[in-house]
């Protein structure tokens, strides 16, 4: 009996002088010029993993226009201390990222 054909990454290999999914994307979201509104987008979609549960369920609006990211928070306690710990989340919005996508957050 033959056995069904098993993926695996060592039985894996690319032909030269082929690109992954990941960098074709990448390579047309750069000629395009759409990388920074993906990336801004992405946030946007993903902003209760990144944040947590606690977080996400007490935001009201979120989006992210001119690299900076504006956060309507419903919690007034929440609100002060995003505010006071605002150059934290800065770098880790940005460090989940990969990339600076926002350099300013606006609380509204």
């Amino acid at each position: 009996m033959n056995q069904p054909y098993r993926y695996n990454r060592e039985n894996a290999t690319r032909v030269a002088g082929t690109t992954t999914l990941k960098d074709a994307i990448g390579q047309l979201l750069k000629a395009y010029r759409l990388q920074t509104r993906f990336n801004e987008t992405y946030l946007e979609a993903f902003w209760g993993r990144m944040m947590g549960q606690a977080i996400a369920s007490r935001t009201n609006r979120l989006y992210v226009r001119d690299r900076k990211l504006y956060i309507e928070i419903a919690s007034a306690p929440l609100r002060n201390e995003l505010v006071n710990a605002k150059q934290k989340l800065i770098q880790l919005v940005n460090k989940d990222m990969g990339t600076d996508v926002i350099d300013d957050v606006i609380f509204i």
